[in-house]
């Protein structure tokens, strides 16, 4: 099943029927949507709750949150399960192109080896670990600090 988001982003510029939790339709074509489900409807037809009066607007922004359902066309619908299978698809064909043998495993394991290995400190600037530091002279522990 796909996400609603990505539904409205395919269904931009078709037509739609948008009723309102307080009752009234907005019949017209999606300019745009966001994450909240805020959307744009252009060249517009409002009905009211009662179906007796309507409204002709040439653009309305409608809040996601007062939405209760949305009609869309069946093609758009068919659209959307076209673009799945072909991300499904291409999915599987990266996927076939990245597999490595031991050889490349090994490489990668190697090069997270010689990534820098330190923390940060309070004010976010990178220390290096302390068994990296070099030895003061005629210091053999590296936890013993050598007297100035």
């Amino acid at each position: 099943m796909k996400l609603p988001l990505s539904l409205l982003k395919t269904a931009q510029s078709h037509p739609m029927l948008v009723e309102l939790k307080n009752g009234e339709t907005y019949n017209g074509h999606l300019v745009s949507c966001d994450t909240w489900m805020n959307i744009n409807l252009r060249e517009v037809i409002c009905t009211s709750k009662d179906g007796d009066r309507f409204w002709r607007m040439p653009e309305c922004y409608i809040r996601g949150s007062t939405i209760k359902y949305l009609r869309i066309p069946d093609e758009v619908i068919d659209m959307v399960k076209e673009d799945v299978q072909q991300k499904t698809r291409n999915r599987q064909e990266m996927n076939k192109q990245n597999r490595g043998g031991q050889n490349q495993r090994g490489r990668n394991q190697q090069n997270r080896n010689n990534a820098f290995s330190g923390r940060r400190d309070g004010q976010g600037n990178r220390q290096q670990a302390q068994n990296n530091r070099p030895l003061a002279p005629g210091n053999k522990n590296p936890q013993k600090k050598v007297p100035k």
